[in-house]
């Protein structure tokens, strides 16, 4: 299979993760993408650089004021006397009866959720390698490739139409998503990472054309918290178009796997979609330091086959998935799980 992957990743390097009020280190480290990188390289997969596909691929999904926003917010900040070192909010409005603020401390409580996506130097750059490493992903499968993985550091499931949040600033998947809808008329995103996708549900929450089915660790104990309920089935034209599958904390590789190939598989081939986006959270693993599920690198295998099992044209985005020894272990598993089943 082949991986898209930018060496930009390595201009985002946070330092800030506010965790239950104590400050620790950034759980998205450039290393990551190291041991990733080293995966791929030892299941023999041909690694490309990406196209530029510039602000157009971002345009489709996020809302002019986030894209200006995030293009000119380190310049605003460093104009601040006494600026920190990295962007973080110290207000985020719920927008009731509120007004765009101009000043950049609040523009930047308006385009955040979350602390937990601090903002660089080399953020805006990283971020936006990242989203044409999805779409140059969604091109090759476009061209005729079976299926292509596409390694997006910073991640991007919970970055919303205009917010970013949860260490996501574009949403890579939904970039990817929005580029084979060029060809495509259905397309589906089914997200496999431990938290849900909130943001690409928010995207396409009313869009009839993109399917959005997520599993992941149940809300009411987990990030994002307020999102990913199986209630929310989206709205106006949307509704029915979108799937929540939350699992109880600590959840295996059988009690996931029947969820994954029973209703979502299901789902998903119900909604007749010609074209798939898999946003690929490792960080399901029972080794992950955000420690949600407990998917073994066999089961991640097991991921994989169900995945390819769909029979669809696939465009794997990289989502979580932080340091631990065998990150890039089950990166292998889920691409040799894809390929064996094909």
């Amino acid at each position: 299979m082949k991986a898209v992957h930018s060496e930009d990743h390595r201009r985002h390097d946070p330092k800030f993760f506010l965790v239950r009020g104590q400050v620790k280190p950034a759980a998205d480290q450039p290393e990551r993408a190291d041991r990733l990188l080293a995966g791929l390289r030892a299941g023999n997969h041909a690694v490309v650089a990406p196209q530029a596909h510039g602000a157009g691929a971002r345009a489709r999904v996020h809302s002019p004021d986030y894209l200006a926003f995030m293009a000119e917010a380190w310049e605003a900040w460093e104009a601040l006397p006494d600026h920190g070192s990295e962007m973080i909010a110290n207000i985020h409005p719920v927008r009731e009866a509120a007004t765009y603020p101009t000043h950049i401390v609040g523009r930047l409580g308006w385009h955040t959720v979350d602390t937990a996506c601090p903002i660089g130097p080399g953020t805006y750059a990283a971020a936006s390698a990242a989203t044409d490493v999805a779409a140059s992903a969604a091109q090759l499968v476009l061209d005729g490739e079976d299926a292509a993985y596409a390694l997006c550091r910073p991640p991007g499931h919970h970055a919303y139409r205009d917010r970013a949040g949860g260490h996501c600033y574009f949403n890579n998947s939904a970039v990817a998503a929005a580029h084979l809808r060029q060809r495509h008329a259905r397309v589906a995103v089914l997200d496999v990472d431990v938290h849900h996708g909130n943001g690409t549900q928010g995207i396409f929450y009313r869009d009839p054309s993109v399917l959005t089915v997520s599993l992941h660790a149940d809300p009411r104990g987990f990030y994002p918290f307020v999102w990913g309920y199986a209630h929310e089935r989206g709205e106006g034209e949307g509704i029915g178009a979108n799937l929540n599958l939350p699992l109880p904390l600590g959840t295996g590789d059988d009690d996931y796997l029947t969820v994954l190939e029973g209703v979502a598989s299901r789902t998903v081939q119900a909604f007749a979609p010609t074209a798939l986006v898999v946003a690929l959270g490792l960080d399901a693993s029972e080794h992950d330091p955000l420690a949600g599920l407990a998917i073994t690198t066999e089961g991640f295998r097991r991921i994989g086959a169900a995945l390819a099992r769909l029979n669809l044209p696939t465009v794997l985005v990289q989502e979580g998935g932080y340091l631990s020894d065998l990150l890039g272990e089950n990166l292998m598993a889920v691409l040799a799980g894809f390929e064996s089943a094909r």
